[in-house]
C-alpha cells in the first residue's frame, strides 16, 4: 500500500468488542475474535479475490483492507438479501447506505467494490484534513471509522470508534486486514 493512505501493520487494534464477538456465536472479543471471524469469511472471500485486487490496483487501497470490508460488512455477502442488507439500507459487499449515495452496478460487481471503495479513500483523505497532525496510521485508522459512521463522527483519536456500529468497527476491520495480510491470501498488495 503507498505510503498515501499509511501502513495498515502500523495501526494500533484492539481488534473486536465483546458484544460484536458474541454476535458472532463467540464468547470473548479483541484481536482473536476479529481473527476467528475474519477466518470464517476467507472460502466466501475467495470467490471475489480478482475483483478486489483491481480495485485495489485502481484506488491505491490495500486489498485487504477491502477484502477486511466486506467480512465485516456483509460476511462476503453471505448475510446479504438480494445483495441488501441493514434493514434495505446497506447495498452489496461492502454497505453503500442508500441515504447517503447511489448505489452503483450489481451488488457484487466490481463497480459497486470501486464505489465503495472510493467512499473509503475519500473518507480518509477528509480525516487527514481534519486531523492533519494525526500520523497517516492514525489517519487510516479514523477513515475506516468513517467509512461507517461519517467523518463527524470522529471528533479525538482515543475514542474514534465511539458511534460505530457495535462501538468497534475500525478497531475491528483493522484487526481482520492484518489477519488477512498475514495469511497467504494474496491480498497482501501494495
Amino acid at each position: 500500500m503507498g505510503d498515501q493512505y499509511g501502513n495498515i501493520m502500523r495501526v494500533d487494534t484492539t481488534g473486536a468488542s465483546l458484544e460484536t464477538g458474541k454476535q458472532e456465536g463467540l464468547s470473548y472479543g479483541g484481536i482473536a475474535a476479529s481473527e476467528k471471524i475474519a477466518e470464517r469469511d476467507l472460502k466466501n472471500l475467495e470467490k471475489y479475490k480478482t475483483t478486489i485486487q483491481n480495485v485495489s490496483e485502481k484506488t491505491g487501497i490495500d486489498a485487504a483492507l477491502i477484502a477486511a470490508i466486506m467480512s465485516r460488512e456483509s460476511h462476503a455477502g453471505t448475510i446479504l438479501k438480494n445483495g441488501w442488507g441493514d434493514h434495505g439500507n446497506g447495498f452489496g459487499l461492502m454497505q453503500v447506505d442508500k441515504r447517503y449515495h447511489k448505489p452503483t452496478g450489481t451488488w457484487d460487481s466490481e463497480e459497486h467494490i470501486t464505489q465503495a471503495t472510493l467512499i473509503l479513500a475519500t473518507m480518509i483523505k477528509e480525516i487527514q484534513k481534519k486531523f492533519p497532525q494525526w500520523t497517516k496510521e492514525q489517519q487510516l485508522k479514523g477513515g475506516i471509522a468513517a467509512y461507517n459512521a461519517g467523518t463527524k463522527n470522529v471528533q479525538t483519536y482515543e475514542r474514534l470508534d465511539v458511534g460505530t456500529t457495535k462501538n468497534d468497527y475500525a478497531n475491528d476491520v483493522v484487526a481482520r486486514t492484518v489477519f488477512y495480510k498475514k495469511m497467504d491470501t494474496n491480498y497482501n498488495l501494495k
